[in-house]
């Protein structure tokens, strides 16, 4: 193909969604807890439970509000000592410090994944909980994970809002750990513009969470989970107003159903990309985990041997040829740079961390492209590190 393909526009929304929309918009009925049952966003929560395997969901305003609520409803203390990866986006600790929490950053490798050494080193005693963010759909070592944090009876928060569709051993991620969070923001998987949901078999999480959330009064009774521990935490939690409301859900329920074949075209295309750029010597993309079934929808690779500069006339070369890559080390004020996340206080060294993000290189890969817009991305990609290379002298010339 001669022009580059659009990477940032979303699947059209299904058309099943229109005359829900429509029938909403005509009875003015946008609140989730207008209907005495089975509001949009309540079939939903019960369509994306049985989707994952989950006993229980609630839909929120974003996946942040989704990880802000399970800290809530783990019950930590105040300036509790919560363990996230190094490598995430700022949202995920900006959770962390809502909720009244202290982050504490790991060692994530240039494979993207937590640093399981330094993971085992910072879990001590203080941790009350562990937020695992598979960024960019890329999981760490759920084994070790689990077995180091069962052991010490520690909770751990599945941040999956780029794994929606992703296994380890068969099983979905974010029904791992104690807790799953997913997105649905327009460039996730399933697009809502915004929005977001959580996951757990925990029937005291799911009654706090859904009281925090805004569930006021007995708005909780129209939850199809309602059980004795919504007695006991009336008026007892704060509300922080979070929910989803109804057109949100009607834009997200029709697009549950094509979430196999998103998952599977994503996949399709992700590899074919990689195989391309792994034939460069200068591009590489990391293998997934042997348990891990990947559902992609950008690619992420790293620079082999090059320099800042170089590493920026790369992103600049193949911005040339049509294809935007993100450095997340180099761009400026990159909110997946743990080193601009000011709000936290003084910020680790993490050097294996910094290293990779300065050469760590990120495209998106949406589940729509076709063959001839992979070849034009994978062309794009390998071309500009060669243009790069091309430039470098030779050694004593």
């Amino acid at each position: 193909m001669s022009h580059a393909p659009n990477v940032y526009d979303a699947e059209p929304i299904p058309e099943a969604a229109r005359a829900e929309i429509d029938r909403l918009l005509q009875s003015g009925d946008l609140f989730r807890y207008t209907a005495p049952q089975d509001s949009p966003v309540a079939l939903l929560e019960a369509e994306f439970a049985a989707l994952m395997g989950a006993k229980f969901a609630l839909a929120v305003s974003s996946c942040s509000n989704a990880l802000f609520l399970s800290l809530k409803a783990l019950g930590l203390p105040r300036a509790a000592r919560i363990l996230i990866p190094a490598f995430t986006f700022a949202a995920v600790p900006s959770a962390v410090v809502h909720a009244d929490c202290r982050p504490v950053l790991v060692e994530v490798g240039d494979n993207f994944r937590v640093n399981m050494d330094d993971f085992a080193a910072k879990l001590t005693n203080d941790i009350q909980a562990v937020i695992i963010s598979h960024m960019r759909g890329h999981t760490s070592d759920m084994d070790a994970i689990m077995a180091l944090c069962d052991a010490r009876q520690i909770p751990v928060i599945e941040d999956a809002a780029h794994s929606l569709g992703t296994t380890w051993h068969g099983q979905n991620i974010g029904t791992i750990g104690k807790i799953g969070c997913f997105s649905f923001q327009s460039y996730k998987l399933v697009n809502a513009g915004e929005g977001g949901i959580m996951i757990t078999d925990d029937a005291d999480i799911i009654a706090q969470a859904i009281i925090m959330s805004g569930a006021y009064e007995h708005n909780w009774k129209k939850h199809p989970v309602v059980h004795d521990r919504f007695d006991f935490w009336q008026n007892k939690l704060p509300l922080y107003n979070l929910r989803m409301q109804n057109l949100s859900a009607a834009v997200i329920r029709p697009q549950l159903p094509e979430v196999a074949r998103r998952v599977q075209d994503g996949r399709r295309n992700h590899d074919y990309v990689a195989s391309q750029l792994n034939q460069s010597p200068w591009l590489s993309v990391p293998e997934s985990l042997p348990p891990e079934m990947r559902a992609p929808d950008s690619i992420q690779f790293n620079l082999v041997g090059f320099d800042d500069e170089e590493t920026l006339a790369y992103a600049q070369a193949a911005q040339a040829r049509g294809i935007k890559v993100q450095v997340f080390g180099l761009s400026q004020d990159n909110a997946r740079a743990f080193w601009n996340w000011k709000f936290i206080g003084e910020t680790p060294e993490l050097p294996q961390t910094r290293s990779m993000l300065m050469r760590a290189c990120d495209v998106r890969l949406p589940a729509r492209l076709q063959q001839d817009d992979l070849e034009f991305v994978a062309d794009a990609l390998v071309s500009a590190a060669n243009d790069i290379r091309a430039q470098r002298p030779v050694y004593g010339t």
